[in-house]
């Protein structure tokens, strides 16, 4: 099974297009939008488990200059 979680993430005023275009090139990262409300891009990240997206998170996304702060919400899948 694959781990998948929702990245919510603010960026610094002016910097929401080089965010975005940073996050397309980053590994494990499936899919990226750019959004209206509280927070400013949506990355959809992929990765073999919770930790390996954690280390995404943490070592790929928050070092991206701009980004100011980040909400990572794992997606859960109910059992059928």
């Amino acid at each position: 099974m694959i781990a998948t979680s929702f990245v919510f993430i603010n960026v610094s005023m002016g910097q929401a297009r080089s965010v975005y275009d940073a996050l397309h090139k980053t590994k494990g990262i499936h899919k990226v939008d750019a959004i209206t409300g509280p927070y400013d891009v949506i990355a959809t990240v992929q990765g073999a488990d919770y930790n390996e997206i954690a280390r995404i998170v943490l070592n790929d996304i928050q070092t991206i200059e701009g980004v100011t702060h980040t909400i990572t919400c794992n997606i859960v899948n109910f059992e059928v």
